[in-house]
């Protein structure tokens, strides 16, 4: 019986070694064999080129060589701590300062669920495809002349969310300072306005305009008519006491698409443009009529129709969340190297790029933005003309334009787009759960 069983055994043994050995294949046998290596390396030559900033990069004497590995691969990380390239050559641009320095860096994958809790997050991981090591080596072909000019950890695409910080607050915190380059993607948010008052103190301008009534009768409404023998007066008046209270009111705007590259960077500045939603007015309005009599009225009305032009003044310790979906890279360079597939060149230094456009969220404000006196001051040009342009009506000239209390101005049209300057705004799209279990803020 068990010698049987050996006899079987070695049998099985000999003909599995027989299957399965390697056989010589001639050319035309090996042409129709596919197959895949896990790593592949990779040389590509330099040349004159420009990048996406139009910056020259004579690079015909620079190798690249690229150790690559084709898989997929899976990562969730928090670091605490980092800080690459302190002091150095790059003290000249920020002095006592690293190259990078970004507290409390969290990368994992991206919940579906857009309500998702720390422990959901906790759970995924961002997905790593192709990862690899390049090295950019000036003249190649000498041995004796040969250099390594920088080396790049990076990958064909990173699929996650990244988040820097503890939290989404007002005092900046995360990003310290940033070499690199990334481009964020055309975003959009709604601002809402601080009520506040409108003084003489607060524009130094005087508000002029017309107003139009009978002598012997009225008319109703914000448009006098004439009589039967009983036109309209025209009275102009200028005004330097008055306080209308303004509304709170909505802001939709868009940011564009913005390319943040550079050495040592602590903020950022992004443009855009939006409207602004009605504005209702209301208080007290003094002015001289003919240049020596008083109208003294209670305003009321709204103005519609104006236009911003936003900038924004950012700095990067509010920037927390970056929804990945591109390649990026981290990189050492002795001089500006401009790495294959990059878009922007890297600077001496340390460097982090971010290839594709990167989505930063909701750019809406979490809290409202206050309007400045100097931006108000771009508004009373417009006013002055429409109530110029377009007189209102106040009734009988004595008993409601020299006399009464009232005046209705009704809608104030305008044209004007405002510089609306912002800084440092908690944007909501950058709130993010924490990449831990068990309701702890970082692990």
């Amino acid at each position: 019986m068990n010698k049987s069983l050996i006899s079987v055994l070695i049998t099985a043994t000999l003909g599995l070694s027989q299957s399965y050995a390697m056989t010589a294949l001639n050319d035309e046998e090996l042409s129709e064999i596919e197959g895949q290596s896990l790593i592949n390396l990779e040389f590509q030559q330099g040349t004159n080129t420009t990048d996406a900033q139009g910056k020259t990069y004579n690079q015909s004497n620079i190798g690249f060589y690229k150790l690559a590995l084709s898989a997929e691969m899976e990562l969730n990380a928090n670091i605490k701590k980092l800080q690459l390239g302190c002091g150095g050559d790059n003290n000249a641009i920020r002095a006592s300062t690293c190259d990078i320095d970004i507290d409390h860096i969290s990368l994992s994958g991206l919940p579906d669920n857009s309500n998702y809790t720390a422990d959901e997050r906790a759970a995924t991981s961002a997905l790593i495809t192709n990862p690899f090591i390049q090295f950019a080596i000036k003249n190649p072909t000498s041995a004796a002349t040969r250099e390594v000019l920088g080396f790049r950890l990076s990958a064909e695409k990173i699929k996650g969310l990244m988040t820097l910080g503890t939290e989404n607050s007002a005092t900046p915190n995360g990003i310290n300072t940033f070499s690199g380059y990334m481009k964020t993607k055309t975003a959009t948010g709604t601002a809402v306005t601080e009520a506040r008052s409108m003084t003489y103190a607060d524009t130094n301008l005087t508000i002029n305009g017309v107003v139009e009534g009978r002598l012997f009768g009225s008319s109703s409404g914000t448009t006098c008519q004439d009589g039967f023998l009983d036109p309209c007066q025209s009275i102009s008046y200028t005004s330097n006491n008055y306080n209308l209270n303004l509304s709170s009111t909505s802001a939709p705007f868009t940011i564009n698409s913005t390319i943040v590259s550079g050495t040592r960077m602590k903020d950022v500045t992004l443009k855009g443009s939006g409207t602004v939603g009605q504005i209702d007015f209301s208080g007290q309005l003094t002015a001289k009529v003919l240049g020596l009599l008083n109208l003294d009225k209670q305003v009321s009305g709204n103005i519609t129709g104006l236009k911003t032009d936003i900038t924004v003044n950012q700095s990067l310790g509010l920037i927390h969340a970056l929804y990945l979906n591109n390649p990026a890279s981290l990189s050492l360079q002795s001089q500006d190297v401009l790495w294959t597939g990059a878009a922007v060149g890297a600077n001496k230094g340390w460097w982090l790029a971010m290839e594709d456009e990167v989505e930063l969220g909701s750019l809406s404000p979490t809290t409202k933005v206050a309007i400045t006196n100097e931006v108000l001051k771009q508004t009373i040009a417009g006013i002055n003309k429409d109530l110029t342009d377009n007189p209102r009506n106040c009734g009988n000239l004595l008993t409601g334009c020299v006399g009464g209390s009232a005046l209705v101005v009704g809608n104030v049209p305008m044209t004007t787009t405002l510089d609306f300057p912002l800084t440092n705004l908690t944007l909501q799209g950058q709130n993010f759960r924490p990449n831990c279990y068990g309701g702890l803020k970082f692990c």
